[in-house]
């Protein structure tokens, strides 16, 4: 799900997982993590640092430093595969074990990864359910990439701008649905955007380059984030489904796009879209993914953007992956300072000419110059009297428009920058737009620090004046990752025992490729065109997630769309995805159709909602005899102690693991307790004999009853982690105490 223009931002080029084929005997592939901070101040680039370090690897070449960018580029290709900067810092490189074994011992190396046998995903198809593509951007080049894979039935539908040649090896299939949008809003306006797979809006572009996007060089918007961008599975083939217009996404055409993608051959969805939470048997796009997931389709769907807020997360069927949105160590400062010295943090994408440097410029609250407060507070179109505004920086409320339309009034209205505050609601997360005016977003405090310096200026013989200060791209921010504030927040409103979202991944200010129809701004006006454009939202982490999956598919044909989530889920750093952990879990939580059958049975649904979901008739009796909803075998667990007065209260959870790591290996297991629950695990130890065995566990958790107020809660949160020595496997355990009113 996109964050609207209206909501807050931060950061992220997509990132790279480097699971390639090895080269020769002699010389492989290697991934070498380096210590970003510890680069020599002589080597004005990391990359220069890395070619350097490598060169001093053999007797025969100097070790003199390499400065010019022609020297480098003429080694770099020789040697150097990738450098990396975002998520993970270091590069790769062929080099033979002697070449390794001395680059182990150099300062400033932390690790030597061998690289894991992979082609990328190289036959894997990515079902992007979203509003088409732009089919000629260099992200969906198929150079060097195989034949189109046998097993693919799907079509490129021709339609407006979209001639059946759009498609190639990496684009290998595109369709459109428009017939349940059509039945509720009438024929549709060709003039104002494509009947065909064409993306007039630019999401859908976006979401498929980052799920698997070729590598482009050089790539940025507007001068900010240069460097490679790439998909998560550069080399997985696409297959564009439209079905979002501009009056929206209908079920009947998601379900539709579900349809055909299954059919066509499909083996990832991935389903930046999402809705209000409903029973399972009315959700299209929970039906729609339980078919999916029988066929062994792996399913990713956003987890919304209506955080902070609890029970705001959406796309919650077990059988689906949700992904909420996280952050990453890299933003774009651009900051206020006002005209009495103070500096109030901030952040920009703007790209155009700058406010003159070392000059002040006057400064006013929107919400005290228009005849209605409340609508020149939000800036909103009209509202804004050019007589007040020329020649200032104004200060706007963030809502109702979004962000950069509000620049776009103070622009017509004759205002030389914009500064956008956050409301309670948001409080600090920031936002970087592709503005059209000079422009910067601040938190809650700092607009309360403009508005109270605003005032008592605008008192005293010293009016309020400010400027902006863009200071670029900048690397290293901490913390990170963490939530971004946008990001929807759970418990489950469908399934309290679902623990939702699933996992987090980057999805704060995302550079991938953009349509040449919008402007980099999203706002009609807006004729600026650039190649890749920079947004944020769930609607960028959930496809970084099923990139990931097709990686893990390629790697492990035989896993389940549950095995491959459980990969993910169980081997996450603080909740984000960690592509290489995932890659090798040591053990997995499977779950398969008729175990959904069973949790649905046990959520109370009817035979005929269960039909409706399932498409087969189900016998409940057995699921119900078995247990709770709890004891579906998800990767995480979760409870809810209903109080009513009870003191004590306690249940249990039987969970089931495979062994795919080594044959014979011993796991360990380690609680830790949420506060004040007592947590305890039979057996303690699990032993595997061979892989693809699989043994069961039981977890109780026992509680004391506290107090709470009619009508709250308490959550708490643990874990119990599984471990050889190699391998960790940690499923959260989340507790949740209520007062019934």
């Amino acid at each position: 799900m996109a964050i609207s223009p209206n909501a807050p931002f931060t950061l992220l080029l997509s990132f790279f997982l480097v699971v390639s084929v090895s080269a020769s005997a002699e010389h492989k592939t290697f991934i070498v993590r380096v210590q970003h901070d510890a680069k020599p101040s002589i080597f004005p680039t990391h990359k220069h640092w890395y070619e350097s370090s490598l060169r001093s690897l053999s007797p025969t070449n100097t070790t003199t430093p390499v400065h010019d960018d022609k020297s480098l580029d003429s080694v770099e290709t020789s040697r150097i595969i990738h450098t990396y900067e975002t998520v993970f810092h270091g590069f790769s490189a062929k080099l033979s074990p002697l070449e390794v074994q001395k680059l182990e011992t150099l300062s400033g190396i932390i690790a030597v990864i061998p690289e894991q046998e992979s082609d990328f995903g190289s036959d894997l198809v990515i079902a992007v359910i979203d509003t088409g593509i732009w089919p000629e951007r260099q992200s969906f080049n198929d150079r060097d990439l195989g034949p189109v894979p046998i097993k693919w039935k799907g079509e490129c539908v021709a339609g407006k701008n979209f001639p059946s040649s759009s498609c190639n090896r990496k684009l290998i299939g595109a369709r459109f649905f428009c017939n349940g949008y059509e039945a509720t809003n009438g024929k549709m306006n060709e003039t104002t955007e494509y009947r065909s797979p064409r993306d007039s809006d630019g999401h859908g572009t976006h979401t498929a380059s980052i799920s698997a996007g070729r590598y482009v060089f050089p790539a940025s918007t507007l001068g900010y984030a240069r460097g490679v961008a790439a998909g998560m599975a550069p080399k997985a083939r696409l297959a564009a489904y439209k079905v979002c217009w501009n009056a929206g996404c209908y079920d009947s055409d998601i379900l539709a796009a579900f349809d055909a993608a299954v059919a066509d051959g499909a083996d990832v969805v991935s389903l930046s879209v999402g809705g209000v939470v409903v029973p399972y048997y009315l959700d299209a796009i929970a039906i729609g993914a339980f078919g999916a997931s029988a066929a062994g389709v792996f399913v990713s769907a956003s987890a919304g953007n209506g955080g902070p807020g609890g029970l705001t997360v959406t796309n919650v069927a077990p059988w689906v992956t949700t992904v909420g949105a996280g952050t990453i160590d890299r933003d774009f400062p651009a900051n206020v300072k006002l005209g009495n010295g103070k500096i109030i943090p901030g952040v920009s994408v703007y790209g155009g000419p700058g406010l003159t440097s070392g000059r002040l410029y006057p400064l006013i609250y929107a919400g005290s110059e228009g005849s209605d407060g409340y609508s020149s507070s939000l800036c909103l179109e009209g509202s804004l009297d050019p007589n007040l505004v020329k020649g200032k920086i104004i200060l706007c409320d963030r809502g109702i428009n979004s962000r950069a339309a509000k620049g776009e009034v103070v622009r017509k209205a004759g205002g030389i920058a914009m500064i956008l505050a956050n409301g309670v609601f948001d409080g600090e997360g920031l936002v970087a737009d592709c503005h059209v005016l000079p422009a910067t977003a601040v938190g809650a405090s700092g607009g309360d620090e403009i508005r109270k310096y605003i005032t008592v200026a605008s008192k005293s013989r010293s009016p309020p004046t400010a400027t902006i200060i863009f200071k670029g791209t900048r690397l290293r921010v901490r913390p990170a990752p963490v939530v971004a504030s946008f990001s929807a927040r759970g418990p489950n409103p469908e399934s309290p025992e679902i623990l939702k979202p699933d996992v987090i991944a980057p999805g704060l200010n995302i550079l991938a490729a953009w349509p040449d129809r919008v402007g980099p701004s999203g706002i009609p006006s807006d004729k600026r065109r650039t190649e890749f454009n920079i947004l944020s939202g769930t609607s960028m982490a959930c496809p970084h997630v099923s990139g990931l999956a097709a990686l893990l598919k390629a790697a492990h044909p035989e896993w389940s769309p549950a095995a491959i989530k459980s990969g993910i889920d169980d081997n996450c750093l603080y909740g984000h995805v960690h592509p290489q952990k995932a890659m090798d879990p040591g053990l997995i939580y499977d779950i398969t159709s008729y175990d959904y059958v069973d949790f649905l049975c046990n959520s109370n649904y009817t035979t005929k909602n269960i039909q409706a979901i399932t498409r087969k008739n189900a016998d409940c009796s057995g699921a119900r005899k078995a247990g709770h909803v709890g004891n579906l075998n998800y990767p995480s667990l979760s409870v809810v102690f209903q109080q009513y007065g009870k003191h004590k209260m306690s249940t249990h959870f039987i969970r089931t693991v495979t062994n795919v790591g080594d044959a014979n290996s011993v796991y360990l297991v380690t609680v830790r307790p949420p506060s004040g629950t007592l947590v305890t695990v039979q057996p303690e130890k699990l032993v595997f004999r061979r892989v693809g065995q699989k043994l069961s566990f039981l977890t109780r958790v026992e509680v004391v009853a506290v107090k709470l107020s009619p009508g709250s809660s308490r959550m708490n949160s643990g874990s119990v982690v599984w471990s050889d020595g190699k391998h960790v496997v940690t499923s959260p355990v989340i507790v949740t105490m209520q007062q019934p009113l």
